[in-house]
Order: structure tokens, then sequence, then C-alpha cells
């Protein structure tokens, strides 16, 4: 067996053998296979495609190229969660302590973020003293403790894909079903869960632009949950408008405290209250879920659960009540209606590259962030606005491009119509 004949085999639009795969995965990992051929292959696959099986295999070797955590010694139901991304997407923060609160244990691999979406570690880094890198020891100690974990994810986890997602970053082969699912899918299963709950987006602020381009995806990631015979369900979420208000590291973990304070952020509550009813649905615990999620809001809880979480990684829990703790910005500036009307349309994708041109995010990995920095939408899709009245608010230091161009750029985000506008539903449909 030899990659020549793999890349002419996969060239000629033929299906892989499972030890193709294997052989292909194992000279990725160890670097047997120089970096022209491993792309050679995956522009095959990008054109040719690879069935379900062949999908499965990948995932499988993906998976198992580097270590798989053992969570045996957690006692409880532990239950993953993954979204594919977008603006404003604060979920993790909100989800995890409502459903450790619940009993659920949540065990997380998270990264930084690049380009318009923004990053779970980034937005638990604007805490101070939070730790977003965990050892195994530390990652199971806090699950037990806390019933929360979340961490970067390790060197010693999916080596493979960490070589083939920088591969195909940077010779357009990302755009890929399969290709996508081995890559979230071989992560999340060797994060050691019981369960996993897929929030796969569409819209323009969306890897996937299209709902039936997401149900797709969704379907194909689902069906790689026996590769290591996890419970999973998908949520199809619209991302044409950012979740929430707050755009922005520190912004971000500031809403995710007001929201279970009791704040009714309708779009940020309709994610995760369903989130966390699947969780529990899938830890065979579903009864009066929504009830009981609602609760743990009311009677303060899960905002308990968050001050554990936050004390257990090295951060200040006080951060809760004094915002003043967080990283801030000396500059605030408001863009104001040209118009009267209902809002329409918020353009996700324009107004996460303005955050990220306010320095809020990043556009190559290199960058530095400023935690503080960001946006404060004050209008949301069905808001009735007046001229002269203003829809967001930016805060930044620094800016990457010229804040006449930014603000040109989050002007240009918003439509109106004469008519009135009913609030967008986020979840489009459930695939189990």
């Amino acid at each position: 067996m030899d990659i020549v004949s793999i890349i002419k085999k996969k060239r000629d639009k033929q299906a892989l053998t499972k030890e193709e795969i294997n052989f292909f995965v194992k000279g990725v990992t160890d670097g047997s296979i120089p970096d022209y051929q491993i792309s050679a292959l995956l522009m095959a696959i990008v054109l040719n495609g690879m069935n379900d099986e062949e999908t499965f295999f990948l995932t499988e070797a993906m998976m198992k190229s580097g270590d798989i955590l053992d969570l045996s010694e957690v006692e409880g139901f532990k239950c993953d969660k993954h979204s594919t991304g977008g603006v404003g997407d604060k979920i993790t923060m909100i989800i995890a302590p409502l459903a450790a609160s619940l009993g659920l244990k949540i065990p997380m691999f998270s990264g930084p973020g690049l380009g318009h979406t923004g990053g779970t570690t980034d937005k638990l880094d604007s805490i101070p003293g939070f730790k977003t890198l965990l050892t195994e020891e530390e990652f199971i100690e806090s699950l037990k403790t806390v019933g929360i974990a979340n961490s970067i994810q390790s060197e010693k986890i999916t080596p493979a894909d960490k070589k083939l997602y920088a591969l195909r970053d940077v010779t357009a082969t990302v755009e890929s079903i399969p290709l996508i699912t081995a890559s979230i899918m071989s992560k999340k299963l060797a994060c050691g869960a019981d369960g996993l709950v897929l929030d796969v987006k569409f819209g323009k602020g969306a890897f996937m632009k299209t709902r039936e381009d997401a149900e797709t995806l969704a379907k194909s990631l689902l069906k790689m949950a026996p590769v290591r015979g996890i419970k999973a369900v998908a949520l199809i979420d619209d991302m044409n408008e950012p979740l929430g208000y707050n755009i922005g590291n520190a912004l971000e973990i500031i809403e995710t405290f007001e929201v279970l304070k009791g704040k009714k952020v309708h779009d940020l509550l309709e994610v995760s209250v369903e989130i966390v009813k699947q969780m529990l649905i899938l830890s065979g615990d579903g009864e009066s879920a929504e009830e009981r999620i609602y609760k743990a809001i009311e009677n303060g809880s899960a905002l308990k659960k968050y001050a554990e979480w936050i004390e257990f990684s090295g951060g200040n829990p006080k951060v809760i009540d004094d915002y003043s703790l967080f990283p801030s910005c000396q500059n605030r500036v408001e863009i104001l209606s040209e118009q009267m009307g209902y809002v329409k349309e918020i353009d996700s994708y324009k107004l996460g590259m303005s955050g990220v041109y306010l320095e809020a995010g990043r556009l190559k990995k290199e960058d530095k962030i400023d935690y503080g920095a960001g946006i404060v939408l004050n209008k949301k899709v069905g808001d009735f606005v007046e001229k002269g009245e203003p829809l967001l608010t930016m805060h930044f230091n620094n800016t990457r491009i010229s804040l006449e161009e930014i603000k040109s750029l989050a002007k240009i985000a918003f439509k109106f119509s004469e008519e009135k506008v009913e609030r967008p539903k986020r979840i489009h449909n459930i695939i189990r």
C-alpha cells in the first residue's frame, strides 16, 4: 500500500477502504506522508467526495490518532455540546452552568476564534485569572467538582486533525462535508462524553449558508455517533442575525451573566433552553425539562454554578456583580439610524467583521485581541426604530482599519421595512 495509489484511486472517484484511510491518517500523524501528497488527497476528496462508510472510517482513524479522554471515573451523564460557530454565540457559557446545576456533567474542548465568529476560550480569557488550558487531571477534577470542564484541546487529542485542518485552510479544501464531519466529530468523540448536542447554524453569519446545507451537515455528523457509541441530537439554528445583543469577548460574558440573572434575551433563551432540554432528554431525565431549566435560572442555582466554575478555574467570581473588573475601552461610538421603520434584517457577517476590525477578533491566528472591544446592539430584528435613534454602540481602543470604514460596514448591516416585522425564530429543526 502506498499513498500515490490511494490518491489515484480517489482521483478516479473510487471509494477508499478502511485500511487505506488508516494508512493515510497514520502517515499524516507521524509525518511519513509529505504535505504535498496530503494536500493532493484532500483536493481529490473535495472534488469527488466520500461515502458514509469512508467518512465513518476517516472519523474513527482521526479520533484514534491521539488520546481518547477516559471519563469513566466521573459519575453522572456526561454531555458535550458543539456549535458550528456564529456571531455573538455565547451559548456555551449559559448552557454549561445551567446543565450542571441540573446534575449533568459538561465536558468540552474549545478554541480561540478566527474571522467573523468568536471563540469560546477568548470569551473565557476575558475573565480575570480564568485558566482555559487544563491538564487531563485538572479537566477531570473540574468535571467532578463543578460539573463543568472546558479546555483548549491538548496536543495529544486528534493530532491528525490539527495537521489536516492547517493544510485545508491554505489549500482551498475546507468546503467538504466529509472532511468537516471528520474534523468536528473526531474531536468531539475523543472528549469522552456519553452524549452530544450539535448546534448546526445556517445563514449569513454561519459557515453553512442555507438551512438545507445545515441539515445535510447535521445528518452527516449524527451518522458518526456510533464510532464511539454515544447519543446525539442536532439543532438547526438560524444565524442570519447575531445571537443576543453583545458581540465581543468581555461584553458577551457580561450578557451571559445577565441572562442567568433573569434578563429575557429571547434568542439566547430559545437556543440555550432547547440545548439543555435536549441534554436532559439524552440523559434519560427529560421529564418537565423546560420547567426545571427556567427554575434553575429563577432560583439562582445556575448563576451560583457559574461562580463555582469561575472560582475553580482560577478566575475572580466577583466579576458576576462587578463588571468594572473586566477589560474595557476608552472609545465608544454610536451608529444612528438614518431612517424610521422596523428592523427587517441585521447581517451577522458584517457585524462580526466590524467587531474584528475593532480588534475584538482575529484576521490571522497571530493577531492579538482586545478583550474589552466589541459591539452592543440597541435594536434587533422586529424592533421599531426612529430616525436618529442608536442602532448600536461600538467599544474600542484601536482599530485594524479606519473607523469610518467600520462605521459604514456596521450601518449597511441593517435593513428596514415600513411594515411590522416578526421576530425570527432561531431553531428551525431538531434532527435525532
